[in-house]
């Protein structure tokens, strides 16, 4: 059953003063505590939980400040519950009382996780599949209450620019497979144990032939953490400690994920034409005070392009009118450039011939600004490229050329390749009217400076790398990689507001 309060107050105890000494005004938990009513969580997630079967559920506010904790700590679930026992900035953002210890099995907040914001259920073939899925939904909450913060303070225009990009993140497992991260991890735990006692080396369990079944791996890893459990000495180095925890998470996940070979859902994303990565996109549009007003997250192989209008709509939709979007080479496709001319917003992205590529529809082949080449929908890049037709009489196109191999043996072959063909080619015009119009205004001076903006959502995209680990997912699939973006992108919002609040605050005094 969903516990529902107005906002989490605090059961204070003879302890509750020391509160007062120890946490600032200006911390940030404490800010958000008295800034932010996470009320809207119990509407959020009232479906998820049933009113009339079971015991009552752990307050869901509760739950979800555990979550934003985990994104920022960086720790395994078990890992959290013991820093909240003796951080006392955690235990004030939870409303816990100054000495109270073991708040919940650390089950529950996996449990959370998995079971509340997305969930998977076993069909008749016992294949899972996803009956809920409110990922987006949050991203798009907890964005949209920083931005209403961020207006009430003053510190964004209401009427402001746009500036869009992307940034990838690899899958949980990498291109390998959730036994091979079971075998890594693994590995790392028993070197660090050999480090402090190498007559370990004699004791541990016997390795099953490589059967390749990832199901033997999870045997192993369990019977590896019940003998260090069993021998007492280790869990109590936290280092030692952590990787079992971790290590844990992973089986857990594992068995709920059994049916995947790796993250399905994760697709090859391309960063220039000769590197690449297995993962997600999160697709990001922030003001020029740098704070974020809309995100979505894909698979890697999509087009930046194509999130412009989903962006836009989210931004305007949180309260921000746009005189100007502004963005690479990648959100000049024509489709972008006419909807920004119909919506009275200016279109800032430096146009590039190989973008052109009009009117098409997104299950057929995308451009890849970085590699400056076509990908086809199984996921192959192009291999070379040359021009095609006449300029004068506007016939010239671009003909892009594919690995004719890799088209023999590809699963979406029907309808694009035709058996016998020697080649495989796709090709684009390259010029129109509305290209022409993009040409002119880029050597316009109100372009250029719109255009140097730019720069400040490539720090943004770095920032969140640097200081949330958001360059690999921490959850297999794409429901657990915007979940975690989610939060990512809400604490972000916060760190930036608090900052521009204070400097806001500074230059008032020095008046």
């Amino acid at each position: 059953m969903l516990k529902q309060n107005n906002q989490m107050s605090f059961n204070f105890s003879k302890y509750s003063e020391l509160y007062d000494i120890l946490i600032p005004q200006n911390n940030k938990w404490r800010r958000m505590n008295e800034e932010v009513d996470f009320s809207f969580i119990y509407e959020y997630l009232k479906d998820s939980y049933s009113n009339n079967m079971g015991r009552t559920a752990k307050d869901v506010v509760f739950m979800f400040k555990l979550l934003l904790l985990k994104t920022e700590s960086g720790l395994s679930d078990e890992g959290l519950i013991k820093m909240v026992n003796v951080n006392m900035e955690y235990k004030y953002f939870l409303g816990l009382e100054p000495e109270e210890k073991d708040i919940i099995d650390p089950s529950l907040l996996t449990k959370f996780r998995r079971n509340r914001i997305a969930k998977y259920e076993k069909d008749e073939n016992g294949k899972l599949i996803k009956v809920v899925d409110k990922s987006q939904e949050l991203m798009d909450t907890l964005i949209s209450k920083t931005v209403d913060l961020a207006i009430i303070k003053g510190i964004i225009k209401k009427r402001n620019i746009g500036i869009v990009d992307s940034t990838h993140t690899l899958s949980m497992y990498g291109h390998i497979t959730p036994r091979e991260k079971l075998i890594k991890v693994s590995k790392e735990l028993r070197k660090k144990i050999y480090k402090l006692d190498a007559t370990m080396k004699e004791k541990m369990p016997k390795k099953r032939e490589a059967s390749g079944l990832i199901e033997d791996e999870i045997l192993y890893c369990n019977e590896l953490l019940e003998l260090l459990d069993n021998d007492g000495r280790f869990v109590e180095i936290p280092s030692i400690e952590e990787n079992m925890n971790l290590l844990r998470e992973i089986i857990e996940d594992t068995n709920v994920e059994l049916e995947y070979s790796k993250d399905q859902e994760a697709k090859i994303g391309h960063k220039t034409a000769d590197t690449e990565f297995f993962g997600y996109k999160t697709h990001i549009m922030m003001s020029e005070e740098r704070i974020i007003t809309a995100a979505t997250v894909t698979t890697g192989e999509k087009h930046d392009g194509k999130e412009l209008q989903e962006l836009t709509q989210k931004t305007i939709d949180n309260g921000i009118a746009l005189e100007a979007i502004v963005g690479d080479g990648a959100y000049s496709e024509k489709e972008n450039l006419e909807f920004c001319n119909e919506s009275g917003i200016k279109n800032v992205s430096k146009l590039s011939e190989n973008v052109l590529h009009g009117n098409r529809k997104t299950e057929e082949f995308e451009f890849n600004k970085d590699a400056n080449m076509y990908v086809c929908p199984a996921g192959n890049m192009a291999i070379r490229k040359a021009k095609q037709g006449s300029k004068k009489d506007g016939t010239q196109v671009e003909c892009y050329y594919f690995d004719v191999e890799k088209c023999k043996h590809c699963p979406l072959k029907k309808g694009c390749y035709k058996e016998g063909a020697k080649t495989k080619t796709y090709s684009v015009k390259i010029k129109s009217d509305t290209h022409i119009s993009q040409m002119d205004y880029m050597k316009t001076e109100e372009f250029e400076n719109y255009f140097s903006h730019r720069y400040k959502i490539e720090a943004k995209n770095a920032e969140i790398k640097g200081v949330y680990n958001y360059d690999r997912s921490t959850a297999c699939g794409k429901s657990g990689m915007t979940i975690q973006g989610a939060t990512t992108l809400f604490l972000t919002n916060l760190k930036r507001i608090y900052k521009l609040e204070d400097e806001k605050k500074l230059i008032k005094v020095e008046k």
